[in-house]
């Protein structure tokens, strides 16, 4: 199982590196289900890998000039916020059972993974139409109140899952920044890579111990895959097979649900 998670880092990579989005959002089962870890670690650990590979993606983008700075970080300070409030204060002391339902009870795992199910359905939504996104303008103007506020439950959701959010974080640049798409979308990518390598080391790498060794291979294999995937997304396009990893996406949120609330 060890032997297929770690094949699954390179999956997680060569997907990002061909798709520009999407496969960070298997992070989490496969840290959950493959290395058994619990919801707490598993999350962690996933804001680590996300970050990362956030950032290589968003120096290719920064290379290619599309990304923003200023909006950067006019939206990553009030997500990085969200992220840390999170996993600092709120994740250690979530009680093992959330509430009642009747007889049936509802643990930390089902409420973290329940959540994290909703956003693996709208990240491959959100690849399966993406061929339809429109972008702003390109003439920047901020709505910072709105802003601060999207910011912040960005950041409260990545915490929470471990997922980046990049299909939240582009439209609402869009209609917030007004930014053009392919600005939108190299501007997120520097965003996640904020929120979740800064929210990773001022939360959980305080808090709980962390098995360096374990993260940094897993992590490794991850950016090798990202490289392959670039490489091999010059050869084909990328865009042919997105439909497909977004249908993948969704059975694997199906499993979840039946393990998490059917089985369990």
């Amino acid at each position: 199982m060890e032997l297929l998670g770690y094949i699954m880092a390179l999956f997680i990579g060569f997907s990002l590196g061909l798709f520009g989005s999407g496969g960070s959002i298997l992070a989490v089962p496969v840290l959950a289900y493959l290395f058994s870890l619990d919801e707490k670690v598993a999350t962690a650990y996933s804001l680590f890998i996300v970050g990362f590979g956030a950032l290589v993606g968003g120096i290719k983008q920064n290379k290619s000039n599309n990304v923003d700075w200023r909006t950067a970080i006019v939206f990553g300070i009030p997500a990085l916020i969200g992220v840390w409030i999170v996993r600092h204060f709120v994740i250690p002391e979530l009680p093992d059972i959330l509430f009642y339902v009747g007889n049936f009870s509802v643990s930390r795992r089902m409420g973290m993974f329940g959540v994290f199910i909703a956003l693996m359905v709208g990240a491959a939504y959100s690849m399966l139409r993406d061929n339809n996104r429109k972008g702003g303008s390109g003439n920047i103007s901020y709505n910072y109140p709105l802003i601060l506020i999207e910011g912040l439950l960005v950041g409260a959701v990545t915490g929470l899952v471990g997922a980046g959010g990049g299909f939240l974080i582009i439209p609402a640049l869009v209609v917030l920044t007004n930014l053009e798409i392919k600005i939108a979308i190299g501007t997120s990518l520097v965003i996640i890579a904020i929120k979740s390598i800064l929210g990773f080391f001022l939360g959980d790498a305080l808090i709980m111990s962390i098995d360096w060794n374990f993260l940094i291979v897993f992590t490794s294999l991850t950016i090798v895959g990202i490289f392959s995937g670039i490489y091999i997304g010059k050869i084909i396009d990328g865009n042919k097979l997105k439909k497909g990893f977004a249908y993948f996406i969704l059975v694997m949120a199906i499993l979840m649900f039946i393990m998490e609330f059917l089985i369990n």
